[in-house]
């Protein structure tokens, strides 16, 4: 997909964590959509070190930088009047800890595909994805 000089890009990281067919999705406090957990770079941060960070932020573990695997990269504009698209690398990865939601999460939900509308359109994408690679059962 091609990007228009005007439209901005929000370059993310995500973590997906999928347990008994469900993915892990975590909501922020002061919004109403779920995500799937991670965020954006600091500085010169790889993908790898902005995902161990966001997700000892948001969820209190620790990832494995051992075994983090890219599961891909998803592209999808953000819904409204400003020329906003989201770029998302996924990752897997190992973790140590209890998933706890931290001060800036709301609540963490587990969700199957039947509640891919629930997602921003970027995670949708995802949901299609790992879906079609058999990862996540469609129900």
């Amino acid at each position: 997909m091609r990007i228009e000089s005007s439209r901005r890009l929000i370059d993310t990281v995500a973590w997906v964590l999928i347990d008994e067919g469900r993915i892990l999705c975590a909501r922020p406090r002061d919004k109403h959509e779920f995500y799937i957990p991670g965020g954006k770079r600091e500085g010169a941060e790889t993908d790898r070190q902005t995902l161990i960070r966001e997700i000892a932020e948001e969820l209190t573990v620790t990832l494995l930088p051992g075994s983090i695997l890219h599961v891909g990269t998803y592209q999808a504009d953000v819904p409204g009047d400003e020329p906003v698209a989201v770029r998302m690398g996924c990752y897997t990865a190992e973790y140590t800890g209890t998933l706890t939601p931290s001060s800036e999460i709301a609540e963490i939900a587990w969700f199957t595909y039947a509640d891919r509308d629930a997602v921003p359109p970027v995670d949708r994408i995802l949901f299609d994805d790992l879906v079609a690679r058999g990862k996540l059962p469609r129900r």
